[in-house]
């Protein structure tokens, strides 16, 4: 069966589920058409109670969610827990602002005297979201709760190996008090999702994923004339200058690089180093990678989790192993590595050569790449030297600088003196390959619902 759960510690199938069928998915998105029908007509008080009743449940039950995010794609159950309390945070965040950020505006017309004109922000009916496994919770929080907030309704299609995380957060909307059938989970083919997005009821699709995923849904939804956003891949650049304080920028560095075992789209993939810190950095760097430790992903003293499943491992290992045919160098740090596990042993890539291929692609797992940089200029042409534009992150003591520097990435997202902040109150989104659109905030919030003008004149206005 294509939706399964395998623990990636133990690499022990725990359950499998059945594709949806046919019937299942008409049934589905009826439901989720009459669910809409309804929930677009009530009040913010009442989806705002919802909302806050879903983050209430995460944090009353934090344990008991982080335990299954840990099964089926094996993070550290410290940064599962961590995933659970943001995503209850996002719910609260539009528990909290989505009406003030909904309330119509008020135009400025000068045109005609006595004309009035204004700017409703009205749900528009079902959205589909399309979501991966690196973080199960919280790619569902991101897209569920503006959308619901918004009054429109979610079909999620999940990643086929977190399908228990997906039927738990459908459940838990459920329990929240949400309108049965405005949030469904369902296990569709291929070929059902592309029927799914051709439904003249489904009005927008959201997919977070791979690049190749993201072309083809693109693809569907401009066929069927409606909107689509897309978070795809990063290679997030970590530039780190001359004036940083270089032992705290290691720590991060490792950090961002190695957190989820290094399965995030804005983590610090392509690490940038000025020429005069370089080779301190790098010491510093390795030695902080020897530390990390790999283990049970339940275990508190585990630093290191396993890889998401035995193919991620495969297709890391086949990456990598085409960098170096291609003139990279390869440093492998010697963990101890369990005799079980989807485990892959840290790598520090370097000698990356312009004309090498692998300076463009996305390494999905715990393999740095380090450049030398002769000055801020060369790390910020290194830097814009990819097909991404994610994140990234500028290590400095001059903050003002900085952020200038931070002008001149093109990027989605800029972080100085961090490697990256996933946080309730700040947008998400990229540029080029990383895809388009923005989630969270006002921005998240409005990305699917129809900014409808409504102007009203004197009759005896002039035309």
């Amino acid at each position: 069966m294509a939706y399964a759960s395998t623990n990636p510690y133990t690499e022990q199938q725990v359950k499998a589920f059945s594709d949806t069928t046919d019937v299942e998915l008409e049934t589905a998105l009826n439901h989720a058409d009459a669910a809409f029908k309804q929930w677009k007509n009530t009040t913010f008080a009442q989806r705002a109670r919802v909302l806050q009743n879903a983050a209430d449940i995460l944090r009353a039950n934090i344990d008991e969610y982080a335990q299954l995010l840990t099964l089926e794609m094996g993070k550290l159950f410290s940064e599962a827990k961590a995933e659970t309390e943001l995503s209850a945070q996002i719910f609260e965040y539009y528990a909290v602002h989505a009406e003030r950020q909904l309330q119509p505006e008020v135009l400025p017309v000068t045109s005609n005297k006595g004309n009035r004109a204004r700017i409703e922000f009205a749900p528009q009916g079902i959205i589909l979201a399309v979501e991966p496994w690196n973080f199960p919770y919280y790619q569902i929080a991101r897209i569920a709760a503006p959308q619901l907030a918004a009054g429109n309704v979610v079909v999620l299609k999940h990643a086929s190996n977190v399908p228990q995380c997906a039927a738990k957060m459908a459940a838990m909307l459920l329990q929240a008090g949400l309108l049965d059938g405005a949030f469904q989970n369902l296990y569709p083919t291929h070929a059902q999702l592309a029927k799914i997005i051709a439904d003249p009821r489904v009005r927008g699709v959201a997919l977070t994923g791979s690049e190749g995923a993201g072309a083809i849904v693109a693809a569907q939804a401009g066929a069927a004339l409606k909107k689509c956003t897309l978070e795809l891949g990063g290679a997030d650049a970590f530039i780190v200058l001359n004036d940083a304080d270089i032992e705290k920028a290691a720590k991060w560095a490792v950090f961002g690089r190695h957190w989820n075992a290094g399965q995030v789209c804005v983590s610090a993939k392509r690490i940038i180093v000025e020429e005069g810190v370089y080779d301190r950095f790098l010491n510093l760097y390795r030695e902080g990678v020897r530390q990390l430790r790999m283990g049970d992903p339940m275990d508190a003293a585990t630093t290191l989790a396993p890889l998401s499943s035995r193919s991620a491992v495969t297709g890391l290992q086949q990456q990598l192993d085409e960098a170096v045919k291609l003139g990279a160098h390869a440093e492998e740090i010697a963990l101890d590595m369990p005799a079980q596990g989807c485990f892959f042993r840290p790598v520090i890539l370097t000698n990356i050569q312009p004309d090498n291929p692998a300076r463009h692609w996305e390494f999905f797992g715990p393999v740095s790449s380090i450049y030398r940089a002769k000055d801020a200029a060369h790390a910020i042409e290194i830097a814009n030297d990819t097909p991404y534009g994610l994140g990234g992150s500028i290590f400095t003591s001059d903050e003002e600088r900085g952020a200038k520097l931070a002008q001149q990435i093109d990027t989605g997202m800029v972080f100085i003196n961090h490697p990256t902040m996933v946080k309730a109150d700040l947008p998400f989104g990229g540029v080029k390959r990383s895809g388009f659109g923005r989630e969270l905030l006002d921005l998240g919030l409005k990305e699917f619902v129809n900014a409808k003008l409504v102007s009203i004149a004197d009759i005896d206005a002039e035309f």
